[in-house]
């Protein structure tokens, strides 16, 4: 269902309540007109509760608008801070920075010393798109989540480790290899 059919459907049953509403109401005219008021009576207390009931609806109705807008403003939000291809600098160009720096640090090192180290070999490569903050967390640098980004692919390539404590990454022989063959490459 759409957002249009949604609100059709709320405007039919919100008629129909008013429908309702007035039919009661001249049944309880036409009951205290024969002074029936027992009947009166019984009809003004459905009659409230339908009242009670259509408010309801119609606060259903506005929350449904709300929602359909917040998503709305959602897509909107996305569109705007979604950066284009190719703006970024690229992950496998964090590939031999993160390399280099595990091998100064004897092979292995926390996270945050290793980008430590790649930011100081980089800084002249990185772009102004890099170090801006990712829409999605706006804490965390669009740079630093590429290089965790190019950890996990050297990863699934071999060339880091995959068993190794939270926090630490740790360069293979495969990765010491790929390192000494491509070193005088880009760096």
């Amino acid at each position: 269902m759409e957002k249009n059919e949604v609100n059709t459907a709320f405007e039919i049953l919100l008629e129909a309540l008013n429908n309702e509403k007035t039919n009661l109401s001249n049944e309880g005219k036409e009951a205290m007109e024969v002074g029936d008021f027992r009947k009166s009576k019984v009809i003004s207390e459905m009659g409230e509760k339908i009242e009670k009931f259509y408010k309801k609806i119609k606060e259903l109705k506005g929350e449904w608008q709300n929602i359909f807008s917040e998503s709305l403003s959602l897509k909107l939000i996305e569109k705007r801070t979604k950066l284009k291809k190719g703006l970024r600098t690229k992950e496998d160009e964090y590939y031999l920075p993160i390399l280099e720096a595990l091998v100064e640090l004897g092979g292995s090192g926390k996270v945050k010393n290793v980008l430590e180290k790649v930011f100081d070999k980089m800084k002249n490569k990185l772009n102004k798109y890099d170090f801006e903050s990712l829409p999605s967390d706006p804490k965390q640098v669009r740079w630093k989540n590429a290089a965790q980004w190019a950890k996990n692919a050297m990863v699934k390539k071999g060339y880091l480790s995959s068993n190794t404590s939270k926090g630490i990454w740790e360069i293979t022989q495969k990765g010491k290899d790929f390192y000494n063959q491509n070193k005088n490459n880009s760096l």
